[in-house]
């Protein structure tokens, strides 16, 4: 447990040097960990590309039924544009602000495998040990690696759909990792070793392995190796005790009932109050959009990793038979052409990071509301991706050569026609 104490205070002190160097080109004098991110332009981008991206952002809220999000968009030779759109209920509340914590989904699985690698490169453990050497009632994935997991290659099922009524109907239950995970191992297995499958068990029988591995509990382990180095200051692994995002500013978080015919969108259902184990290590992480932003760039460029070797985002694997070549999968991320990020939904909310590791944009954005699970929040920074990738360079800058194998029009078209159907319940 040495090395993990001597890790925790050089990363405590690493934290404090890197809290500024997001988007701002300053570099750490920290010996022991130092990220150089690309310059950042100190200004907003352009109002015509400002007005199209507010228009997308609209247009995901009614087609979703979310009443807010939070939107962070970075392009490092142009500008950014950070902010809160629409209220925390439909048509009143608050307004959504930029300090608004929420929940990350999907984006915990990336913590989740940083810390693998990180205990790959502490040598703690070893990314091709054998699940069963580390979590108990596992037997049947006696071939199955720590890195099965983080790549999606288990051929293990998703619990989500089972799940799913208990987490919208009891939120403040506090599962067990394994429980949770079992409904997903119980389903008919998938190709192993060189099949992605989409996989939520996986990430959790991941985060038990590396708690046992390492003696210390996971929401430790992601601010061991991931939060404290990179100056996360508000982001985490809560513990498993039902409870809001935050303490301080949060966006809250909901879902539509159902009523003859669609959804009941005027009266969404407040979920914001959550037991993290939810979640845990597959979307169990809460931020804010800030941080979020910060956290995706440094993670398409590998920032946390020691070692140079395994490339953990170097071999993907088709999303799908059917997803369009550009859209791959490893590592606990999607690859989306150059981007590299990941999406999902987690109850009360469904959140999106994407970043490019070449130039360093980045695209983050949370809705807050989770009935249409995460193609929502996907969509629109995939969409949102189009429109700031065209905006012109800042006076003295250049504009890279970089592209995206999509437009706006596609993503914006997809969120329309998944729009959710409201519908006012019965009188009475």
């Amino acid at each position: 447990m040495q090395l993990l104490s001597s890790r925790r205070f050089r990363a405590a002190a690493a934290s404090v040097a890197v809290l500024g160097l997001f988007l701002t080109g300053c570099t750490s004098s920290e010996p022991e960990f130092s990220y150089d991110p690309p310059s950042q332009v100190d200004g907003a981008l352009p109002d015509d590309t400002v007005a199209a991206m507010e228009a997308a952002v609209t247009n995901a809220l009614t087609a979703s039924g979310a009443s807010g999000a939070v939107v962070g968009v970075w392009v490092p030779w142009s500008g950014s544009w950070v902010t809160g759109i629409g209220t925390q209920d439909p048509g009143a509340g608050a307004e959504i602000s930029t300090d608004m914590a929420f929940r990350v989904a999907d984006v915990t699985r990336l913590m989740t495998c940083d810390v693998l690698y990180g205990l790959a490169d502490d040598d703690i453990v070893e990314l091709d040990a054998l699940v069963p050497d580390y979590v108990s009632g596992v037997a049947d994935m006696k071939d199955i690696t720590l890195l099965d997991l983080c790549n999606g290659t288990s051929g293990a099922a998703s619990s989500e759909a089972t799940a799913k009524n208990a987490w919208l109907n009891t939120p403040e239950r506090v599962w067990a990792p394994l429980e949770l995970a079992s409904y997903g191992l119980g389903a008919s297995r998938g190709t192993p070793h060189t099949t992605y499958r989409n996989s939520d068990s996986g990430y959790l029988i991941l985060g038990l392995a590396l708690e046992r591995a390492s003696g210390l509990t996971a929401s430790e382990l992601i601010a061991e190796y991931v939060t404290e180095p990179l100056g996360l200051a508000n982001t985490s692994l809560p513990s498993p005790a039902p409870a809001a995002p935050s303490t301080g500013a949060v966006m809250n978080g909901h879902y539509l009932s159902t009523v003859e015919g669609g959804y009941n969108c005027a009266a969404p259902v407040d979920i914001t109050t959550l037991s993290s184990s939810t979640g845990y290590t597959d979307s169990g992480v809460v931020s804010t959009i800030d941080d979020l932003g910060r956290y995706a760039q440094a993670e398409a460029r590998q920032a946390l990793r020691k070692e140079e070797e395994p490339d953990r985002f170097g071999a993907p694997l088709p999303v799908s038979s059917t997803a369009p070549s550009w859209y791959q999968a490893t590592g606990g991320a999607l690859m989306v052409g150059s981007m590299v990020g990941q999406y999902g939904w987690t109850p009360g909310y469904q959140t999106a990071a994407f970043s490019d590791p070449e130039t360093g944009f980045t695209v983050a954005v949370s809705l807050n509301d989770s009935t249409s699970g995460g193609s929502t929040a996907a969509y629109l920074s995939w969409e949102l991706a189009a429109i700031a990738s065209k905006a012109p360079a800042a006076s003295g800058e250049t504009a890279p050569d970089f592209g995206l194998p999509f437009t706006a029009e596609q993503y914006h078209t997809a969120i329309t026609d998944t729009a959710l159907t409201c519908v006012a319940p019965p009188a009475g």
